[in-house]
């Protein structure tokens, strides 16, 4: 970016059909000059609906999508790649790579399924989380760095270490100058479900994800995310967070991040 020149107020700027340059705001909780997965993870659902439009298949929704993150990614250009694995009518399943310098960093696999009217059989025993108004604010930057933590509005209610509920949203757009749809949107943010509540201190442990898998019941509705969360640490260095998503309607799906644990020796 040039002396002079403004940051969007958005995660990413578009270069090409498949890359993206990202501003400031996506600078990650672990390292600042590494990408907070989170608007990869967005940026990636949104690369994955848009291509199922330009195929004549925006009748699909999202059932399920499983990111692995191959590595870390410092804050540079990256380029998305999508691949049809398993067409079909009615169901499909989708590949998208997004890669660094020529380096896979992140793979995306989703599950798109068709429509049908169901509204008459519609519900849930989830149980509702108390609404954003309900929930006082919080700053996930108190204790996690980067700006991405930074770019976001937070309502949490902690009842322990480790269990927590809370609301999250971002005036940041996706994509600059790009209409994304709210599951993208939300699929931006999820990640954040790891950081919530963390059971111990940074200064004493390292626990980032390996992977996120995410199911859907519904599609979310735009503005809050809320986040009904769970992280669990066993004794041999494996851990886990669980997540029952929700937006101001209620539950409409989960969760659930692989998590490498490591001591803080020193």
């Amino acid at each position: 970016m040039s002396e002079g020149e403004t940051t969007p107020n958005a995660y990413f700027v578009r270069e090409s059909t498949t890359r993206l340059r990202p501003t400031r705001y996506v600078g990650g909780a672990w390292n600042p000059a590494e990408y907070h997965v989170a608007p990869l993870f967005g940026a990636l659902a949104h690369a994955i609906e848009v291509d199922a439009a330009a195929r004549g298949r925006g009748d699909l929704q999202v059932a399920r999508v499983t990111y692995d993150i191959l590595g870390t990614v410092p804050v540079e250009p990256v380029e998305i790649e999508v691949e049809l694995v398993r067409p079909g009518r009615t169901i499909e399943l989708v590949s998208a790579r997004l890669s660094h310098a020529g380096r896979p960093a992140v793979v995306a696999r989703a599950w798109l399924a068709a429509a049908y009217a169901t509204a008459h059989m519609a519900g849930t025993a989830l149980p509702r989380i108390p609404g954003p108004a309900d929930t006082p604010p919080a700053e996930l930057g108190d204790y996690w760095y980067g700006e991405f933590v930074r770019s976001v509005e937070l309502r949490r209610s902690q009842s322990e270490p480790g269990r927590a509920t809370g609301w999250v949203r971002t005036g940041l757009e996706l994509i600059a100058g790009e209409r994304v749809s709210p599951t993208a949107t939300v699929l931006g943010l999820i990640d954040v479900a790891n950081g919530m509540s963390p059971r111990v201190a940074m200064d004493e442990a390292a626990f980032p994800n390996l992977d996120l898998t995410v199911h859907l019941f519904r599609a979310p509705a735009a503005g809050w995310l809320g986040l009904d969360t769970t992280v669990a640490f066993g004794p041999t260095g494996l851990g886990m967070t669980r997540s029952v998503l929700h937006d101001e309607s209620g539950p409409f799906g989960a969760l659930a991040q692989a998590l490498t644990v490591r001591p803080v020796v020193g």
